[in-house]
């Protein structure tokens, strides 16, 4: 049975009665040895003994390994608490708890409370087998800035293929973003689909009654066999990997000087949903998830096997 504020007066009263402490003890069904406690900070102190401060296991200081290892972490990486913590036991030997991590980037205020994250969220993981086999594709307005930006994001690996920052978001600049993608990867494997929204940019505002819709876009990517595929209408979880992107875009493009110096960080950054326990990375995951076939083509191109 835990104390309060009336049992406490209740203890404190029948003690000034003379009141055995065996006796009291029974009646607000604690222990002897806690009523004689409360009794003694009353006389000590001359107060009622206040409750539920200054109880439990006192925390343990941050030692200058731990500090050293937390800090170094956080800036090249600048994970939350929960990741940090493998990162940590991976590369640095040393196992803190994720609460402890927390407790420090809070402290030296490089994170913060998340309402949102404290409650359990139902969704289910989908992702493409293999590289290259899906894509994603959508723009992003920065609050406050004039920038608008464009990213290809390969599904299976969370790589981002291709992308830049622009002051307009319009057909043509997606289009750019194409080529760029054609220019970096179609030595090594064609990208097989692409998922993308209802955007005008992509003239996929415009559908017939039967489903189909024709633009200047959807014609760039056939040029390239690329098989459009889109989203439900007002379903931004179809490209829910695409938003979580610009999420840490957003939170993380300002400690960077370029576009290209960001997306380089981002790609050679452990991710959360691949091989974590291993630290793997998009870059390192787009490898891995190459279908050999590709490679086999790479052979047969240059040395004819």
């Amino acid at each position: 049975m835990k104390l309060n504020k009336t049992k406490v007066r209740y203890i404190l009263r029948q003690n000034r009665k003379g009141v055995a402490t065996k006796e009291i003890a029974r009646d607000v069904k604690v222990s002897q040895r806690r009523v004689q406690q409360i009794i003694k900070e009353y006389k000590e102190t001359g107060q009622e003994p206040v409750l539920g401060e200054k109880v439990g296991r006192p925390r343990k200081p941050f030692t200058e390994k731990e500090t050293e290892a937390i800090r170094a972490a956080h800036a090249r990486y600048r994970f939350g608490a929960r990741m940090l913590e493998t990162v940590i036991r991976k590369q640095f030997k040393i196992c803190i708890s994720h609460n402890r991590i927390h407790m420090y980037l809070k402290a030296a205020g490089l994170a913060q409370e998340d309402l949102k994250k404290q409650k359990r969220r139902k969704w289910v993981r989908y992702e493409r087998k293999h590289s290259m086999s899906a894509g994603h594709i959508d723009w992003h307005e920065w609050d406050g800035t004039d920038v608008k930006v464009c990213v290809i994001l390969d599904d299976a690996s969370r790589m981002v293929l291709a992308g830049g920052e622009f002051t307009e978001i319009n057909t043509e600049n997606s289009m750019l973003i194409i080529d760029q993608l054609v220019d970096k990867f179609w030595w090594l494997c064609p990208l097989r689909e692409l998922i993308l929204d209802h955007g005008s940019e992509f003239g996929a505002h415009r559908i017939h009654d039967d489903g189909s819709w024709n633009s200047e876009f959807k014609d760039h990517l056939k040029k390239y066999g690329i098989k459009p595929i889109l989203a439900r209408a007002k379903h931004p979880q179809t490209n829910g990997k695409l938003e979580r992107f610009f999420g840490e875009y957003v939170k993380h493009r300002p400690a960077f000087h370029s576009f290209e110096e960001f997306i380089t960080w981002y790609n050679d950054r452990p991710h959360g949903s691949l091989n974590f326990q291993s630290l793997e990375t998009p870059e390192r995951a787009f490898r891995r998830k190459m279908p050999l076939e590709a490679y086999f083509a790479i052979g047969h191109r240059l040395f004819g096997l």
